[in-house]
């Protein structure tokens, strides 16, 4: 997420300036967050980048070490952020981020709560939703968690559109401030049937409530409290499947009609036992699809319900 002062529009095109946090690409499987710094520099295996270079060009581009390397220099944006954070506790994913903004209605100016904080990977996708002019506002019970992740928010450029609060929902229910405020709310709690009657007092009507549980027994209690106050309650488990796809060879030879791919790498002449030159065959590019080898499971199961209107 790139900076939210008034001043910056939200933009992939703006400038990095001194202080800003960019995401270093080195390759696929290794990002990491740097905060920009003119007299700094980062140092890896493809050489040493200084930072003053990288001031005044545009998230995106693409720099050069002192050994010829390269890096690319990427803006902060919440997805990137959920692969590049501190892992304080199990986060959520952008299979079941994206779901979760969807159908709990997020958009600019709603009122969200949210407990319990964790490392902040929803939380900055959630501020993205409501910006410019809606809010979030997080709870954790672990102290050090929250200023952890109010740090983080602070790099992120999110500190205008996020309030962090230490308090243990489970056990004190949210705060009497927002009753009636809110637009939706999630939770993130071992025990999400104590903090739902809480909840419930917070929407506003018609308001949605969403809550993840790892274990299908957290989410069977959530539906029985849920019924009292709450209607259209729905649970989904995401799944994400993600292809590979790149060019490759198919060997073709005379009288061959099948389609089987082959890694024949070029075009040959068939010669007989007598010596003879016979048919050829020969391998032609092919676009191939294949799952990916890593592929992730299941990380937990989604709860929405919507707060019953008053007759």
């Amino acid at each position: 997420m790139l900076s939210m002062d008034p001043g910056k529009k939200i933009s992939f095109q703006r400038r990095i300036c001194d202080g800003d946090l960019a995401i270093v690409y080195e390759r696929h499987d290794s990002m990491k967050a740097v905060k920009v710094h003119e007299g700094s520099e980062l140092q890896n295996r493809f050489g040493v980048f200084k930072h003053a270079d990288w001031i005044g060009k545009s998230f995106g581009s693409k720099v050069f070490s002192n050994k010829g390397g390269f890096i690319y220099l990427l803006a902060p944006t919440p997805e990137l952020w959920t692969l590049v954070l501190s892992h304080r506790t199990q986060i959520l994913y952008i299979a079941d981020i994206s779901f979760v903004i969807s159908y709990l209605e997020v958009i600019p100016g709603c009122l969200v709560l949210e407990s319990g904080t964790g490392s902040g990977s929803l939380t900055t996708s959630l501020a993205r939703a409501v910006a410019p002019t809606g809010h979030v506002h997080t709870f954790d019970f672990h102290e050090q968690r929250a200023a952890s992740a109010r740090e983080d928010f602070e790099r992120t450029g999110l500190s205008s559109l996020i309030t962090v609060e230490v308090r243990d929902i489970q056990g004190e229910g949210f705060p009497d401030d927002f009753r009636g405020l809110a637009d939706s709310v999630f939770l993130d709690l071992p025990q999400p049937w104590l903090a739902i009657p809480s909840a419930g007092k917070m929407l506003k009507q018609d308001g949605i409530l969403c809550s993840f549980s790892p274990c299908i027994e957290q989410v069977q209690r959530s539906c029985e409290t849920l019924k009292a106050s709450f209607t259209d309650i729905r649970t989904f488990e995401v799944l994400l499947r993600t292809y590979e796809v790149k060019e490759g060879r198919m060997e073709y030879g005379a009288g061959d009609e099948s389609d089987s791919l082959g890694p024949l790498p070029c075009k040959r002449r068939q010669c007989s036992s007598d010596g003879s030159i016979g048919s050829e065959s020969f391998s032609a590019p092919v676009i191939m699809a294949r799952p990916c080898s890593e592929t992730r499971g299941h990380t937990g199961y989604l709860t929405f319900a919507r707060l019953k209107c008053l007759q």
